[in-house]
């Protein structure tokens, strides 16, 4: 058994590891470059974007080969991306400049903003020479990385049991071009668990696949999306409570996200069982948080059923109507074949929607498949925020 409190400072919540961030001007009045220090070298596990035109920072990482590290400088505004060689080139310069400033092992640089411009070095060295290594504020990075964001996302647990205990501490940022493919906007967790080395990619990768793989809010994905798990292995571990514990993080953090999807007012859960395979299954649930007809219902507090249908069929899963279960919560507006919804019905399933989180449940009648996908309404401030995104 073990036991797992919530503590605070975040990233922070782990002696010897520190963070801060200082306002460089990309942001018109707030911090915009950051920094995740450690007094020690982190053993470190990541996952990256699939998406195809990945971003200089990760391509720089992979070409590194990084597998240890004590510093992560981070930016918003900027993303880095379709920058070329020159962009892997004013990493290189910008990491050198911060070697001039305090002893780093194997920098990375982690950016998130606007696609296909330069980074402005100027600013960033500048930013560099502002910081603090000695800050712990955990909060300031989770500011430092926010782009069209509303609220920071950061979370820490301590965990306890006969093994000894450990603790562990996330922050992430992410609001909008949200449909991860091995990870998310960015994420760093930090941890003093002695996690084994060879367990800390799967545990992570397998972590992620029903956290950060189960968001979307736009259907996006970005070319900037990077878990980093980080661990200085001072502390004691279990592989039970480790991964509860590194659900909870991860999951408190896409659901942050999902809640603050731009301009987004319904977080809502699609619970997808009876597919074939769990593989169906999350072709289903993640259909759903895609779809724009569904996204739009959501956002008018219409219980419109058939859209929910409708992309189900269209999502490439093997179903049949004869068999299909729709509810609302505990309301049911569709049981295998016969239509439930009559007046009352409707009035009850709008009711659960003008909630700002609820479940939508859909049952295949198939196999044992089962997946549950978190995404969130379209609203007229999304299309608002994301045309003026660079103005």
């Amino acid at each position: 058994m073990f036991r797992i409190t919530p503590i605070k400072n975040g990233i922070c919540c782990i002696d010897g590891i520190y963070a801060g961030g200082v306002k460089a001007g990309f942001k018109k009045d707030d911090y915009d470059v950051g920094f995740i220090r450690s007094d020690t070298s982190l053993d470190i596990a990541y996952l990256f974007t699939t998406n195809k035109f990945q971003a200089a920072p990760i391509k720089y990482v992979k070409l590194k080969n990084i597998k240890n590290t004590n510093f992560i400088l981070a930016n918003s505004k900027n993303a880095n991306a379709l920058t070329g060689i020159e962009g892997i080139k004013d990493i290189e310069d910008i990491l050198e400049f911060l070697s001039t400033k305090i002893d780093v092992i194997d920098p990375i640089m982690s950016s998130t903003g606007v696609i296909g411009v330069r980074l402005n070095k100027d600013k960033i060295k500048k930013a560099i020479e502002k910081f603090d290594f000695n800050e712990r504020s955990s909060n300031k990075f989770a500011r430092a990385i926010m782009t069209t964001d509303s609220f920071e996302k950061e979370i820490a647990f301590e965990v306890e049991g006969e093994f000894g205990k450990f603790k562990i501490g996330g922050v992430a940022k992410g609001a909008g071009m949200i449909n991860p493919a091995m990870a998310t906007m960015l994420c760093f967790i930090t941890t003093d668990a002695n996690i084994p080395q060879n367990e800390m990619q799967d545990i992570l990768r397998e972590i992620n696949e029903i956290t950060f793989n189960a968001i979307s809010v736009d259907g996006d994905t970005s070319t900037n999306d990077s878990v980093f798990l980080m661990t200085t292995r001072e502390g004691d571990y279990n592989k039970e409570a480790f991964k509860e514990a590194l659900k909870k993080v991860m999951q408190k953090l896409a659901l942050d996200i999902v809640r603050d999807g731009e301009g987004a007012t319904k977080a809502v859960a699609f619970v997808v069982s009876g597919a074939k395979n769990k593989n169906e299954a999350k072709m289903a649930a993640k259909a759903l948080t895609n779809s724009l007809l569904v996204k739009t219902a959501l956002f008018g507090e219409d219980p419109n059923w058939g859209r929910i249908a409708s992309t189900i069929g269209a999502s490439g899963v093997e179903c049949d109507e004869e068999k299909l279960k729709i509810s609302f919560e505990n309301v049911i507006v569709y049981n295998r074949g016969k239509i439930l919804f009559d007046e009352e019905i409707e009035k009850k399933a709008h009711e659960i929607m003008k909630r700002r989180e609820f479940k939508i449940y859909v049952d295949l009648g198939i196999g044992d498949g089962k997946f549950t996908a978190y995404g969130c309404d379209l609203s007229y401030d999304y299309v608002k925020i994301n045309a003026e995104y660079r103005t």
